[in-house]
């Protein structure tokens, strides 16, 4: 990649802006209500209407709040009533015993031996994302986020519930999902005040409208899957392994309802934040050609695309890794303290909003050399080793990381695999802007031009 190229970051605020000014700028886009010198404090504090938020980067500080104790600083009610109307009570913001019910059932779903049954479904997808893909790749430009959503959508359709995208459940929940992302960021000004439980929570119509549709969907295909558990005749997917696992302590598995919850969050998890991640490594792969050109020799070099082989591709992971690092798609997580702590000689009062940032962690200046470069080289150094150890976590960390990291690294190489295969892809001149909505993307969408490489890839994939 050429030196003088800097991967698209947001501007960041001046250090000293009015409460006015900060709520203006966070309800535009939460990365610009951010001053630059997020980049280098190891913490910083936020006085807020009602409530204090820090902003913490202390890797010690960060150890602490998820894996030391996490049980004292439960997900924030704050993402909770962002997203309430769609999630309900699914793992991504449950709390305390709850959480830990739903974790057991899951869990076992995504262990290694499961990843292995779902390759081949991830393979199916892509085949058929490269097909689609074909069909496109003689126009001077593709938007590429929407292509990366589809694919992730499908994939999620067919490990999750055995049907394809074009099924036409699947289909409807796709589309209401994208009226879901126009109406619906991750957090909204009256994010700034907290907002006791009994008070109905702010939303727009159009979000719990769209909210509604979706689970009414989600419900449908649900109930169907638990009558065909029933009647003995499931297909062996996810979806049937979370249903029929009961939790070993109090040997209760999950009720329809529940279960709408937990569909509701994969779908949103695995769809959003898959798409953000392959669709942003695809821009700096795009951007760096000769990276890209390493990527395809590592992948011609396979003798045959395989759930073993992938283990193969060491570059090719490394490259995901650092899209992963400079693009996390869930830029932050917030935290609320329910006991007194002390963070770094300051009295933190029950109740505080402690903001985790993968998107600052990973680009952070103590931490990484050159924080804002493409350099996937990076991950063979040993001074990245204990970068990543302090400050890398795309997947969160802890008890609470994301259940699904492993299924999204093997999803994510994979399917870079059989893109750049397929096609040899390229930028069209326009910088892609990232913005924090429900994941990052890009405020204009990510345009490039695909060209077939011209090779017939069938013959070396293998299930």
């Amino acid at each position: 990649m050429s030196k003088d190229f800097i991967p698209p970051k947001p501007k960041n605020r001046p250090d000293k802006v009015t409460m006015l000014q900060h709520m203006r700028l966070f309800r535009k886009d939460i990365f610009e209500s951010q001053p630059q010198k997020l980049y280098r404090a190891w913490m910083a504090e936020f006085r807020l209407p009602f409530f204090k938020s820090y902003f913490v980067n202390d890797p010690k500080l960060v150890d602490h709040v998820l894996k030391k104790d996490p049980d004292s600083f439960p997900k924030s009610e704050i993402i909770k009533g962002a997203l309430y109307s769609l999630l309900g009570d699914g793992v991504f913001v449950s709390n305390g015993e709850l959480w830990k019910r739903q974790r057991r059932i899951i869990d076992p779903a995504f262990e290694g031996g499961r990843l292995r049954d779902v390759f081949p479904s991830m393979m199916a997808a892509g085949s058929d994302a490269v097909e689609r893909l074909k069909k496109l790749s003689d126009q001077p430009s593709i938007e590429i986020e929407e292509q990366a959503s589809q694919l992730a959508a499908d994939i999620i359709f067919r490990t999750l519930f055995s049907i394809p995208i074009t099924d036409d459940d699947a289909k409807q929940i796709f589309n209401k999902f994208k009226e879901y992302q126009r109406t619906q960021p991750l957090m909204t000004v009256a994010s700034f005040f907290k907002i006791p439980n009994w008070i109905p929570k702010l939303q727009r119509s159009s979000t719990k409208r769209t909210s509604a549709d979706i689970r009414k969907l989600l419900t449908r295909l649900t109930n169907d899957r638990f009558e065909q558990i029933k009647a003995g005749t499931a297909p062996d997917d996810l979806a049937t392994k979370i249903m029929t696992t009961c939790d070993p302590v109090t040997g209760d598995s999950f009720t329809p309802s529940e279960m709408v919850d937990q569909v509701a969050i994969f779908f949103l998890a695995g769809h959003e934040t898959s798409a953000s991640a392959l669709a942003w490594t695809l821009y700096l792969l795009a951007v760096d050609q000769e990276t890209q050109d390493r990527v395809a020799a590592e992948v011609t070099a396979l003798d045959e695309l395989s759930f073993a082989n992938l283990s193969k591709l060491p570059f090719t992971r490394d490259v995901f890794r650092e899209a992963l690092r400079l693009y996390p798609p869930v830029p932050m997580m917030v935290r609320e303290n329910i006991k007194p702590e002390i963070f770094r000689d300051r009295k933190i009062k029950v109740g505080s909003q402690i903001v985790l940032s993968p998107w600052h962690l990973q680009r952070h200046e103590r931490f990484w050399d050159r924080p804002d470069e493409f350099d996937p080289d990076r991950w063979k150094k040993e001074a990245t080793k204990k970068s990543a150890r302090e400050a890398y976590m795309p997947f969160s960390a802890g008890q609470r990381v994301c259940t699904g990291a492993g299924f999204a690294m093997i999803e994510g190489v994979l399917m870079i695999t059989m893109l750049i295969q397929a096609f040899k892809i390229e930028t069209v001149g326009i910088v892609p802007r990232p913005v924090a909505h429900l994941t990052v993307r890009a405020e204009s969408g990510i345009h490039l031009k695909l060209t077939s490489r011209g090779i017939d890839t069938s013959a070396k994939q293998k299930s």
